[in-house]
């Protein structure tokens, strides 16, 4: 299974806080979208390599081509950080029989039937469900911003 090193849920993929704070502060080398949209369509693909750090890898894959991917083989200098819009791909992922170090929850805005969950957190009654079960597979999932920012647990906020 490839290296993951962080699992994080941002609808913005690739951003300010993906470039600037956990790319550099995990060393990461090699960044994956998992999210059917994003997967099929070419320009969406080209804007989020060229907002990526020089000298960092980014692919973009369905939920089951990801699920084919992650499963590839391991390399330890490989540093992947594995991206997605919403806790519902993980989901799909570890029912895949992808094995996540955790899943932080960065920023999920509010859209459609989203409701504020926690801090610039906002989830629907499906994305809290996904949440639940990723939980309940023993996978840590927690809220923070940026690495320097105190983590917060989302366990007790289920």
């Amino acid at each position: 299974m490839k290296n993951i090193i962080f699992a994080r849920v941002d609808d913005r993929l690739i951003h300010g806080e993906v470039v600037t704070a956990w790319t550099p502060s995990l060393s990461i080398n090699h960044i994956i979208i998992v999210d059917d949209v994003v997967a099929s369509d070419p320009f969406q693909k080209r804007i989020l390599k060229a907002l990526a750090p020089t000298k960092v890898r980014v692919d973009a894959f369905t939920v089951e081509e990801g699920i084919k991917e992650l499963n590839k083989d391991y390399n330890e200098k490989e540093r992947v950080l594995l991206l997605t819009k919403s806790p519902i791909a993980y989901a799909k992922l570890v029912k895949g029989g992808i094995k996540l170090p955790q899943v932080n929850l960065g920023g999920m805005g509010i859209r459609d039937e989203r409701k504020p969950f926690i801090k610039n957190v906002a989830c629907d009654e499906v994305e809290i469900e996904a949440i639940r079960e990723i939980v309940n597979k023993g996978i840590h999932v927690f809220y923070q911003l940026v690495p320097e920012q105190r983590l917060i647990e989302i366990t007790n906020l289920l």
